[in-house]
This record gives structure tokens, sequence and C-alpha cells, in this order.
């Protein structure tokens, strides 16, 4: 079989998680996958998956080597288009993940900009609440939030966002203004567990190289794995929440909500835009990339 048949075929099985599913979407026989895969681990004389009856798991080696095949897919793809006179084009289908209210508040007018801007393409988003696997689930660009312990994909930054305690005017003419993180003890507090999943809220003391962290015991009278949820039951005075600035930004600018310990916030988070192809991604997602950079920075 021909190799980049081949490696097409192995990365279809990564993306779909067996080989029944692969060759039902490549239009095969399953033994043709099961032959193309076979080839390659005996040409390479290594374990790319790990077969059992129930489950099919990629290998460590078999992950790296899925990550190339993408690679080098995408890079013919640019070759041929270059031949054929349409690399100018901006076309085809683009996958992008974010978080929900990420997506919603601030992709969203990336999205429908980019679809004006190119009238050949076409967008799926998928607004999640988890970290997608770009590889597996075939995502072409995934926006992230918080900084990445994970170096193996190409990352964009394109803004910064900080952690807001805040509560309405009227919880906090009710029951006093904290002045320091250690006054949350005697407040009511809302836990965003999307923005706050453990037991504590760190704030910075000082500032400077001299700067401290200072860690505060939550202990939540509500607890909501929705941030619209914390929002809401701090705008309607229920007590103090903390979510991400983006979050509550239309809150604070009307007043709705008002932030507090401001000068004690700890260092702004970083927003990236992932992708597995790097510096040789397709048109489109250099230009989705280059389009949320001019929509995100400013």
């Amino acid at each position: 079989m021909d190799k980049l048949d081949a490696m097409a075929i192995f990365v279809a099985v990564v993306q779909d998680g067996g080989f029944s599913a692969a060759a039902r979407r490549l239009g095969v026989s399953a033994p043709v996958v099961t032959r193309a895969v076979s080839e390659l681990e005996a040409a390479m004389n290594v374990r790319l998956l790990v077969r059992t009856t129930r489950v099919v798991k990629v290998t460590e080696v078999g992950e790296r080597y899925a990550q190339d095949c993408r690679r080098v897919l995408g890079e013919l793809q640019d070759i041929e288009q270059v031949a054929s006179g349409s690399h100018g084009a901006v076309k085809g289908k683009l996958v992008v993940s974010a978080s929900v209210m990420f997506g919603r508040l601030r992709l969203n007018e990336v999205v429908l900009d980019y679809l004006r801007q190119y009238p050949e393409t076409e967008v799926e988003c998928r607004f999640l609440d988890r970290n997608v696997n770009l590889l597996n689930e075939d995502v072409d660009v995934a926006i992230r939030i918080g900084d990445l312990p994970d170096a193996s994909f190409h990352a964009t930054p394109l803004m910064t966002v900080r952690r807001v305690a805040c509560a309405s005017p009227d919880y906090l003419q009710r029951h006093g203004t904290p002045k320091s993180p250690k006054d949350l003890e005697k407040h009511t507090l809302v836990a965003a567990l999307g923005v706050e999943p453990g037991a504590e809220w760190k704030f910075r003391a000082g500032s400077g190289v001299d700067a401290a962290t200072v860690a505060v015991p939550v202990r939540a009278r509500l607890s909501t794995n929705s941030n619209d949820h914390a929002i809401a039951a701090a705008s309607d005075g229920l007590g103090i929440t903390r979510v991400l600035s983006y979050m509550v930004e239309a809150q604070l600018a009307s007043g709705e909500l008002v932030e507090v310990l401001a000068k004690h916030s700890p260092p702004p988070v970083p927003v990236q835009a992932l992708q597995h192809q790097g510096l040789r991604a397709s048109r489109k997602v250099r230009a989705f990339i280059d389009l949320a950079v001019e929509h995100l920075r400013r």
C-alpha cells in the first residue's frame, strides 16, 4: 500500500478510536485499515496501537507518529494547492474549540468575521468546558486559557485575562467591602468551579519581587460548575464570587457588579490558540489565528 495512504488511514484510526469506525468514514473495508496499520508497524518495527477486544489505544510512539503524519499530510495538501494555483484561496472546513463562555463572549465575533471574509469556508464550533484532544478529536484550533503544561503543540498568544473577585453593590452595602483576602472568611462566597476548582482562592500580597501568595480557604455557600450561574448569584446579592475578567466585563462596566480586592489579584492568565501543525499549518488555520490575534489583542 502507498505510504501516504497508509498514514492517512492510521490518522483516521487514531481520530475515530477504532478500525471499524475509520473504515466506515473512509469508505473502505476493515481489513484494508488493519493491513495499512500493520504495514506501517512492520516497516518501522514499532507498536503504534494496542488492540484489545474492546478498545484500540494509541501508544506513546503512535501518538507522536500520528502528529507527524498529520503535519506531513497537511504540507502535502499545501504543495498540491500551490501546484494547482489555488494556494491563495482560504477554503474548507475549520473545527474550532473553546470554553463555552469564551466562545460566546469573545470567539463568536472572530468566527463571524472569518466567515464573512472567506466565503469558501465553513466553521464547526465546539464550545465545551473541557480540554479537547486536538489530534484524536480532529480539532484544527483550540483556545486554551491558562499555562500550557504540554508543549507538543504550537501556541499563539492572543490576550491575557485576570481572576476577578466581585459582588453586587447591594451585597457590599449590607456586608461591607473586604479590605484584605483574609476578610473573605467573614463573607458569603459563591464558588465558580469551572474557574476555581480547588478548595482555596489564591491572592497576591505585596508587589514586585517581594510579592507573596496568600491562600484563602473557600467555604462556599453556593458551589456551581456553571460560570453563568455563579455570576447570576453574585449579581442577585448572594455573595462574592471569583471568575475571569472577560466573563463579567459587561456587569462591571454597568455597575451590576463591583470588583473587590483588585490590588491583591494574582498575575494575569494567558489565552492562547493551539494548533498541531505548527508553522506549516494550512491557510484556513493561519487565516483564522491571524484574525483572532487582530480581534482579541486589541
